[in-house]
């Protein structure tokens, strides 16, 4: 009798052998143990395994058992996917793990396919081509010798691990048996999210608990289309973190960590598309997933239709900004500046509202402070315009002060750009921070300063004309700055 043992708590083992293990468990599960030619036993840490038969028997009866091809797509039926979920499985697999052309065959002609994104909405049309063939239904190559038992080492390659390089001077990775079959399982595991540009994001969960795990899993058969579309890699890790966070019952066996592996071209290598681009390691702080919870909410994806009245489904643009910053462990909206330079449009009553509820008081003191300077520069611009008997042009004068600090590049250049416009347009708001303010310019954070000053002009609410706040866009004009006006006596400058 052959046994082998495979153990999350094994010093041998790399994360993806660990997920492996688990999306081994995950198979097993769904397998009748009368009729099975493989006898297994799943505790918490460990998958144990014994057979009768000889090892290529063994293993190629339980690939078969859990890899299967309907429709053209790649299913594992363990996983108890909806339709969109198998679409969704078998086209990540296809682009990470198979996406040489030699794991797999693929129809010549195109399937053109409708996705229901939203009830009572237009569907999207997605093209793709059918699965013929491909690696995990074919016969294994140099892990058995002659008599049908293990190789002492098996090579390891990209349809393995994605994005996996050969050594050229060791030549191909080698894996102990126990490790081959982890990573034969390893996609059962794995999260798949199609990113903007082609590329592809490959989420590892770190697994503790294989029972708890299994159980979790089996829940996320529901999985849609929008649930495979991603921004970026760095959204794609935190939203499967907080999946497993959402869930009460495992709370003390949640994912607390991922890593994401981005795909996609690299200069040197055009010819092929799955290439890593960038590892995240992605961890589950609970004051990270509760911004980005809310920020997942606010700058949801929206069905678009071009000119042509076709839908598509567009993604956020400030979402991967936020995310890029939690995973980074900066402050949600560092980096405004140079985001602001390269997105004209974007959500922002989303940002309205993430202004409103993830500042700190430190923050918040210059955050107000700026819009309380703000809010008097539209008033006298507003005063002006009704003199002059024609419209406030809202988005114009927004522009003007967005550029005042925005044009400088160097701490002193901001510093002086900022006390100026504190100090000519003097608002209630700036009173007794004076010195918090002069720590935010003067100190190494002054960039997060920047970012915060324009991201208050950004989101700045005024009065609508039926007094209640308006959050609309930039080039709103119907909005009426509240006068804010106070003497010199009343003025006490600390900066």
């Amino acid at each position: 009798m052959r046994q082998f043992t495979l153990s999350l708590l094994d010093p041998n083992t790399l994360l993806p052998h660990r997920a492996g293990i688990a999306g081994l468990a995950l198979a097993l599960s769904d397998i009748n143990q009368e009729n099975a030619l493989i006898k297994s036993n799943i505790s918490e840490d460990t998958v144990s395994l014994s057979w009768e038969c000889s090892d290529k028997e063994a293993l190629e009866w339980l690939r078969q058992e859990t890899y299967q091809i309907e429709d053209g797509l790649l299913v594992a039926r363990s996983l108890k996917l909806s339709p969109q979920g198998k679409y969704a499985f078998s086209q990540g697999v296809i682009s990470t793990f198979l996406q040489h052309s030699k794991q797999r065959t693929l129809e010549k002609t195109h399937t053109l396919i409708p996705i229901v994104v939203e009830a009572n909405l237009p569907e999207i049309t997605i093209s793709y081509r059918k699965l013929l063939d491909c690696y995990y239904l074919r016969e294994f190559k140099g892990v058995f010798n002659s008599k049908g038992k293990f190789n002492s080492t098996i090579p390891i390659k990209g349809h393995h691990l994605p994005g996996l390089v050969e050594c050229f001077v060791n030549g191909e990775y080698q894996e102990s048996p126990t490790g081959f079959i982890a990573l034969l399982f390893l996609p059962l595991a794995c999260s798949y999210y199609l990113l903007m540009n082609g590329r592809y994001a490959l989420v590892i969960p770190e697994v503790t608990n294989l029972n708890a795990w299994v159980n979790r899993r089996q829940q996320q058969g529901s999985r849609s289309y929008q649930d495979f579309r991603s921004p970026s890699a760095s959204e794609a890790g935190l939203r499967l973190l907080l999946e497993e966070q959402t869930i009460t019952d495992l709370n003390r066996h949640k994912v607390k960590y991922c890593e994401v592996y981005q795909l996609g071209k690299q200069p040197w290598d055009m010819q092929q598309t799955g290439l890593k681009q960038a590892v995240y390691r992605i961890h589950a702080l609970d004051n990270i997933l509760a911004i980005y919870q809310s920020a997942v909410v606010l700058f949801k994806p929206k069905l678009r239709v071009t000119d042509k009245g076709q839908p598509w489904l567009a993604l956020s643009k400030v979402l991967p900004w936020i995310a890029e910053n939690l995973v980074a462990r900066r402050a949600w909206y560092s980096g405004f500046y140079e985001f602001h330079k390269a997105n004209d449009i974007y959500e922002r009553k989303g940002l309205v509202s993430m202004t409103e509820n993830f500042l700190q008081q430190h923050e918040r003191n210059l955050f107000e402070a700026v819009q309380g300077a703000f809010r008097v520069y539209l008033s006298g611009q507003n005063k002006q315009a009704k003199r002059q008997g024609r419209p406030l042009d809202y988005g114009q004068v927004t522009d003007k002060v967005i550029y005042r600090l925005q044009s400088p590049n160097t701490q002193q250049e901001f510093a002086k750009a900022l006390v100026d416009f504190l100090s000519q347009f003097r608002s209630k708001s700036a009173r007794g921070v004076g010195q918090e303010i002069y720590a935010w310019i003067h100190g190494a954070e002054w960039r997060k300063a920047r970012d915060l000053s324009l991201l208050a002009i950004a989101t700045y609410q005024g009065k609508g004309q039926n007094g209640a706040s308006d959050v609309t866009d930039t080039d709103s004009t119907n909005i009426t700055p509240e006068v804010e006006t106070e003497t010199e006596e009343e003025y006490v400058e600390i900066l």
